[in-house]
């Protein structure tokens, strides 16, 4: 067969997502703050972008300006003369002033203008760490120089909840030294406050609390030794059979048991508390819900007056001209997909109002199934948009904080011919547990039957399904024996 080769023309039509369009998709699915770091680096990169200030700004800073000029109008000047006998002559003044100078704070230090006072941050002190602690209890100990080296190869290997994360072998080689010599300083690094640090397993940290409580030989030490497995699954009776003692006497133990503390580094714990901010607020005024953005933190964006005016009088090239058109469109196509964004929200969260009316108004247990093309249908758009502009998003209604994807639920059928969104069935579910009796906790077969009950149609292993999700045990898990 030849080969050959030729021209031939063909069209064809094809689906090609421009920067711009890429641009605007990505900033659907921003968060606030993430936006602000995209503004934020957009002020820094285009010269033609800058922030617009509020028109209440504006006339504000104008009538501030007009009335700083008129307050300086309108002063009487003061003859120099009268200064000079007032720095010369008045007594009074002039102790006032020394006394000012002699004054002592409570600080220890004077400072003349807020520019000599330290910074905010210089203030401000580290907060401990675990890590801390121990190296402190370490270097006050009577350790030698060699122990001293191998306890801060142990303590640089402790995890955040107070394990020990390496082997002896590990450690004694990382310190060129035999592994007999680490037992001994381990050892002593377990009797350091918190107690149950440095456990190489969550027996073993149970049983170094339950030793410093001078348990040892006690029915206590010998469950945590021996039937630890049956501890965790309940099995009381079979602990009182193996280790031949009362019931009675396996229940106490147990409740000691259960208020040691299975990670004794976590109070040091140096993780931040997040607090989330809320993208969308939700008003009730009378008998309506309104809609307010939060928009704190985004400034209002404007393509710079001075470079149209440079390029309208004929002060730039060609070349000048043309990254100046560029960074113009560029600044005019930021802006519009900000407003495009927050126009979308808003679109997104009324239509979200509308169809979850029952929810706001009287809550969980009302809230309704729902899906993106319900949403998508009553705007207008596509599901993926709803997808991208419900992730990562709050609203703040009057019931509550919520993540926007927490509206979006399936639902269950109910006796009656309706339908029951399942976030409302592990609500009651979650409501069913907290009330049951603890000694004689509820099986899943009971709530299910008590959900029929209840006009909703579960199956048994629905309900575990969701008991599961809001990470609750099993009816032998939750059974309290004390």
């Amino acid at each position: 067969m030849a080969m050959e080769m030729r021209q031939q023309l063909k069209m064809s039509q094809q689906l090609v997502m421009t920067p711009q369009l890429q641009q605007a998709i990505k900033l659907l699915q921003l968060t606030r703050l993430e936006l602000q770091d995209v503004v934020r680096q957009e002020l820094e990169e285009n010269p033609l972008l800058e922030e617009s200030l509020e028109a209440d700004e504006i006339r504000e800073t104008e009538q501030t300006e007009q009335a700083e000029l008129i307050e300086r109008e309108d002063a009487p000047e003061a003859p120099v003369e009268d200064f000079k006998e007032v720095e010369a002559g008045d007594e009074t003044l002039r102790d006032w002033d020394s006394y000012l100078d002699g004054y002592t704070y409570s600080s220890g230090e004077q400072y003349r203008e807020d520019d000599e006072r330290p910074s905010f941050e210089n203030q401000m002190t580290r907060r401990g760490t675990l890590t801390d602690h121990l190296l402190w209890q370490l270097h006050m100990g009577p350790f030698s120089g060699e122990e001293v080296i191998i306890g801060e190869e142990i303590i640089g290997n402790i995890d955040d909840d107070g394990y020990l994360r390496a082997s002896l072998e590990e450690i004694a080689a990382a310190c060129s030294i035999d592994t007999g010599l680490v037992t001994p300083v381990l050892e002593r690094i377990q009797e350091f406050d918190p107690c149950g640090i440095a456990a190489r397993s969550v027996q073993e940290c149970l049983l170094i609390q339950a030793r410093f409580l001078g348990m040892q030989g006690s029915v206590v030490e010998r469950i945590l030794q021996h039937n630890l497995k049956d501890l965790e699954t309940r099995k009381y009776k079979q602990i009182a059979r193996d280790l031949s003692v009362d019931i009675n006497e396996v229940l106490m133990s147990a409740k000691i048991i259960g208020g040691f503390d299975p990670k004794p580094g976590s109070m040091y714990s140096s993780e931040d508390v997040h607090y989330i901010s809320a993208d969308i607020f939700i008003y009730k005024v009378g008998d309506e819900y309104l809609v307010m953005l939060n928009e704190e933190g985004l400034p209002n964006l404007k393509v710079s007056p001075y470079y149209a005016e440079a390029k309208t009088n004929g002060l730039v090239d060609s070349r000048a001209d043309e990254y100046i058109n560029e960074k113009v469109r560029s600044a005019l196509w930021l802006i519009k997909s900000i407003q495009q964004r927050q126009r979308t929200i808003y679109k997104v969260a009324k239509s979200i109002i509308k169809l979850q009316r029952d929810f706001l108004d009287r809550g969980i247990e009302h809230l309704r199934p729902l899906v993106l093309r319900d949403v998508a249908d009553d705007i207008g758009m596509h599901e993926s948009t709803i997808s991208r502009v419900t992730t990562n998003k709050y609203m703040q209604t009057p019931q509550g904080l919520f993540e926007l994807k927490y509206f979006f639920n399936s639902g269950l059928s109910t006796s009656e011919g309706d339908f029951v969104a399942s976030e409302s069935v592990k609500n009651r579910i979650r409501e069913i547990i907290e009330k049951e009796d603890p000694k004689k906790p509820l099986s899943d077969q009971k709530i299910a039957g008590m959900l029929s009950g209840e006009t909703v149609n579960i199956a048994r292993r629905t309900v575990t399904k969701y008991r599961e999700v809001l990470k609750l045990g099993s009816s032998s898990e939750r059974k309290r024996h004390f």
